[in-house]
């Protein structure tokens, strides 16, 4: 009760010195700015495009995300209305709803020592008006394949928590889940990989976070791809990203060759199975990297 209290009053950038707001935005930016700069299989970096998002478009969301979650003081769902409002404002497309939607609460959480429970405590204490800013937040966005469900449907008003209407997602939605299970994937598998690559690629950071891109691929069904594509497919993109990693990768010289080939098969059919669930989280869990020091 007494970090909920502590959390509610000194809430995102509400009375955090400049020079913290500064350091929170850095963080922020360099989260995204590492993840989209690294060649990750089937995604925009610099040397791959989509017909409709480039990797300049990602650098801008970046940078806009950067500034607006660090300084964002009226709760966390508003800092996720306002940030989508401004990317889409500003980009005029979604490149990054996803990360927005996971790196709110952790920044909320951040400036505590122990994170796994202050974003525990943010989350709680999220109301229906957070639903509802994120709700709008959503809607700003437009991601592709959402599709209709019979309770809470993001067309129409919530009327439930955050928590309680991510829990009924969160069996088919890896961002959804995180809130329900208070970011434990995030904090858990994620926090855990993060660190293995960052030691097993001293000297690439690129490799790293294509590592680790690929361990959630492997590991968890990519939600974006589940949505537009069905689950089934969603598995055999796991199952593939598994193979690739039991071959060696990044090691071993022909994988090298496999990676390619994996790589081009998820731009195959205008880049529907892009895995841009696990690129947020992948955000995400470089995030909690920086501001908890264990990667610089």
């Amino acid at each position: 009760m007494e970090l909920q209290n502590r959390l509610r009053h000194d809430n995102i950038g509400l009375t955090m010195p400049q020079n913290n707001i500064e350091q929170l935005t850095r963080w922020i930016e360099t989260a995204c700015l590492w993840e989209v700069a690294a060649p990750k299989a089937g995604n925009v970096h610099p040397q791959a495009s989509f017909s409709d998002l480039t990797y300049n478009d990602f650098v801008r969301s970046a940078r806009i995300t950067a500034f607006m979650l660090a300084r964002s003081h009226r709760g966390v769902g508003k800092a996720i209305l306002d940030t989508s409002k401004a990317v889409r404002l500003q980009v005029g497309k979604n490149t990054n709803l996803g990360i927005i939607l996971l790196l709110a609460p952790l920044i909320s959480a951040s400036q505590e020592q122990n994170l796994d429970e202050a974003v525990s405590a943010v989350i709680d204490q999220m109301t229906v008006e957070d639903s509802k800013q994120i709700y709008e937040a959503i809607r700003t966005a437009r991601p592709g394949g959402m599709g209709e469900v019979a309770e809470q449907d993001v067309a129409q008003e919530p009327t439930a928590s955050i928590r309680e209407i991510m829990e009924l997602a969160a069996d088919r939605d890896l961002i959804a889940r995180q809130y329900a299970n208070n970011f434990a994937d995030v904090l858990g598998f994620g926090r855990d990989h993060l660190q293995q690559w960052w030691t097993r690629c001293p000297d690439s950071r690129d490799t790293a976070i294509v590592g680790l891109h690929l361990d959630w691929m492997a590991h968890y069904p990519d939600s974006l791809i589940e949505r537009k594509c069905g689950r089934e497919m969603a598995e055999e993109v796991s199952r593939k990203a598994a193979e690739l990693l039991d071959a060696g990768w990044p090691e071993v010289p022909e994988s090298a060759e496999a990676f390619t080939a994996f790589d081009t098969w998820l731009r195959s059919d205008g880049n529907r199975l892009n895995p841009g669930t696990s690129a947020d989280l992948v955000a995400a869990c470089l995030f909690v990297g920086l501001a908890e020091g264990t990667i610089r």
